[in-house]
Parts: structure tokens; C-alpha cells; sequence
């Protein structure tokens, strides 16, 4: 099947009620490789707001992709029991959306705080046990953090936190470390800090990164604010609860069972030796955009509660300066993409307008793919009117940033 196929004849296993006269709505452009014209297919082919994501997708991490995204290519190409990739995982949007709609798992990411976020949500406790387990904790309110945390948290507050720094550490340690203890470190760790009384911080921005502390004393005295204690504990729960809140006993059992088979890997996207030649369906991915995101920044406080060396992690991290690097990293994951690709199987791969759209990622995408044997199938352009809450972030349509979804569709054939 070919994405004219697909877009005409909606030969797909799951049909939303948005396609009705969907291949009226699609506009088509050209772009020209190697002789040949690639369809650009131009539509808002999901939405936010249609077929509303699961509660459980709800963590916060930067430059990830919303589940529709994935969503719309698994129901597209493949099946139950099939096997569904992300080279690039980041918070786990491909896994989590994979194993909800019964298809197995391959996560990778050279973060390893993508796999404290990730892992958890596939072996789920129950609220009560979440609470029995925080008896086990001991808190010292004379515990300090070893860096100055005093501009994001209230003295109660922090001490609270090195506590359960602590603890978990020590059950690591000791090998003590079970299914419950992860999940209330992804929570913690997705807890630390935001604009809402949900998390543990004072009023700052935004809720999936940490701005440094020099900014942070500076939002403090242009809002007048001093950090109030914020119960870690009870904080905990409550976001326990809201992430729980659409999973009833037969999906958490699915994802268990899911879980227990799925893969999840701390690697170079250039070597997943872990990943059989031929056993992936469809990867779904969205890799690092050149510079744009800058991770060890961002992750710096999540990095030191869960006693990761950021800066080591910055290294590792694909963060090209300029196009020509990017390829060149890019080429060897799509050779390992390929090796890892079933006949048949294939590569959704989204990138974003940088440089103020003066660079046109998709178009760099295409040779890439079809210089390790992929065919080109076409690229599609999911247009969006973004919110007042998205100006709010800085995100203006049409005018910088990822303002569209860019997917470049490879088959092998």
C-alpha cells in the first residue's frame, strides 16, 4: 500500500470520523528528488482534541510529540501484535501509544531519564500501595540538597525531596528497587517543577524543563513570590490519580503483559544490537533538531534527583550546529533503521521548519532513507491553528519554531 492508497481509499484499521471526505481536503505539493516528484500531502490530519489521548500520556518533556501522531500511523500500518519502534523515545509518546493499542514495544534512547519516564507506566501500582510505600520513607527535615535549591523550593519542601532522593538510592543500592518505587520516581521526577500548585516549585516556566536558578531568583522578584511548602507526598498522588484516571484493570494487565516483553534501551540510535534484523513493523520517531533543544540544560534538576551526570548526557546527545552534522549522524540511524525493518515495514520520520523555516528538514530526510534502500512514499504536513495557549509558550503559527508536523513516510520494499 502507497500513501495515495492510503489517503484515497482509508484502507486503514481504525477510521476516524475526521476522514470523511478527507482526500477533498488534502492539498498536494512537489518536491523534486533525484528527478522524481515527492507528493507533500497538506492537511490537519489529527488534531489534539480528536479521539482525546489517554490520561497515562500525561508527563511532561520536552520537544515530544503528541500521541495522535503515533496514533494515526499504527492504526495505518500496522496490527495487533505487531512490533512498533522509537529510535528517539523520549518520554515514551510512540511506547505508551503502542502498547494502549495492543502492539509490542522497542523504545530506545540515549537518555536514560527517558527510561525512568517510560518504563514505569507499563507496571502500574495501585494508589494504596503507593501510600504504604511512603511509610517506608523517612524524612529528615534537616536533609539540604547539596546544590542551593532555595530559589524553587521551600525549606519543607526541599527536604522533603533529598528524602526521597535518598531513598531511592539506597533501594537502588541495595537491589531493593521494585515496580512501585519506579513509579513514584518518574512522578517525582516529572513533579519538580511548574507553574501550578501540581508541582513541587514555585510559579515558574514551563512545567517540562528547568530554567537555571539565576532565572529562576529573577522570576521571583519580578512576581514578588517566595517559594510556600508544596507536600512532595501528597503531590505525588494526586498526580498518581490523574494519570491513572482512564486506565481500568484490563488495560494495566495489557500493559503489563506488554511490558514484560518490550525493550527498553539506554543506546546510541546508531547501535541497537539489542534489536533483531527484520523484527520492526513501523518506527515512529521524531529525532534531536540541531541545537534547538539543549538537554542538559533543560533536564539539570531532573538529572540531579535521579543522580545522572547531565553533562555526560549532553555529550552524547546528537546536538549538530549545522545540517551538514545532522545528516551524517541521521544517515547511520536510517542504516540501522533499515537493517531493523521487516519487509514490508515502515519509517515515520518527523522533523520540524528550523532556522525560522529557512530550513526544510523533510527535504534533507528523503536522500537519507532511500541511500540505505528505503523507498520514498511521500511526506505529509499536518497543519494546525495553534491556541492562545500555545502563544503563551512562544509558539506563533507561522512564524518560528516547530509550528507543523513533518513526517517523511519510507517503506522497505
Amino acid at each position: 500500500m502507497n500513501i495515495d492508497a492510503i489517503l484515497t481509499n482509508f484502507t486503514f484499521s481504525e477510521k476516524p470520523s475526521l476522514f470523511n471526505d478527507f482526500s477533498n481536503k488534502t492539498k498536494t505539493e512537489n518536491f523534486t528528488f533525484e528527478k522524481q516528484d515527492i507528493p507533500k500531502y497538506i492537511n490537519e490530519f489529527w488534531t489534539p482534541k480528536q479521539r482525546q489521548a489517554s490520561s497515562l500520556h500525561e508527563i511532561a518533556y520536552r520537544a515530544c510529540f503528541k500521541p495522535q501522531l503515533p496514533r494515526f500511523f499504527i492504526n495505518l500500518m500496522t496490527k495487533k501484535g505487531d512490533s512498533v519502534y522509537d529510535p528517539f523515545s523520549g518520554r515514551g509518546t510512540t511506547a505508551i501509544e503502542a502498547s494502549l493499542l495492543s502492539r509490542n514495544v522497542v523504545a530506545n534512547d540515549i537518555n536514560p531519564l527517558s527510561k525512568i519516564l517510560t518504563k514505569p507506566r507499563f507496571f502500574i501500582p495501585t494508589i494504596n500501595e503507593v501510600i504504604d510505600r511512603f511509610k517506608l520513607i523517612k524524612i529528615d527535615y534537616n536533609n539540604k540538597a547539596d546544590i542551593d535549591l532555595s530559589m524553587f523550593y521551600h525549606p519543607k519542601t526541599e527536604s522533603e525531596i533529598v528524602s526521597l532522593k535518598k531513598y531511592l538510592l539506597d533501594r537502588e543500592k541495595t537491589k531493593k528497587s521494585d515496580y512501585i518505587d519506579a513509579w513514584i520516581k518518574m512522578v517525582a521526577t516529572n513533579r519538580l517543577t511548574g507553574h501550578s500548585t501540581g508541582f513541587f516549585s514555585v510559579y515558574t516556566l514551563p512545567p517540562n524543563q528547568a530554567i537555571s536558578a539565576e532565572r529562576q531568583r529573577k522570576i521571583n522578584i519580578k512576581r514578588n513570590q517566595i517559594p510556600e511548602y508544596r507536600n512532595v507526598f501528597a503531590i505525588i498522588i494526586r498526580k498518581s490519580q490523574n494519570l491513572l484516571k482512564d486506565i481500568d484493570g484490563q488495560t494495566k494487565q495489557k500493559l503489563q503483559k506488554i511490558g514484560e516483553r518490550a525493550k527498553f534501551i539506554i543506546k546510541d540510535a546508531r547501535d541497537t544490537k539489542e534489536i533483531k534484523s527484520n523484527s520492526i513493523q513501523l518506527t515512529v520517531t521524531s529525532p534531536p533538531f540541531l541545537d534547538i533543544v539543549q538537554y542538559s540544560q533543560d533536564n539539570w534538576l531532573r538529572c540531579w534527583f535521579n543522580n545522572i551526570d547531565a553533562e555526560k548526557i549532553e555529550k552524547n546527545i546528537t546536538m549538530s550546529k549545522n545540517i551538514d552534522e545532522w545528516s551524517s549522524v541521521m544517515q547511520d540511524v536510517f542504516q540501522e533503521l533499515f537493517r531493523i525493518t521487516k519487509k514490508g515495514g515502515w519509517v515515520a520520520f518527523e522533523v520540524g521548519e528550523i532556522k525560522n523555516k529557512k530550513i526544510k528538514l523533510e527535504e534533507f530526510v528523503v536522500p537519507l532513507g532511500v541511500n540505505v534502500g528505503f523507498k520514498i512514499q511521500g511526506i505529509m504536513i499536518n497543519e494546525q491553528i495553534f491556541t492562545k495557549t500555545s502563544n503563551i509558550w512562544g509558539v506563533r503559527n507561522n512564524d518560528k519554531g516547530t509550528n507543523t508536523n513533518r513526517i517523511v513516510i519510507f517503506k522497505k520494499g
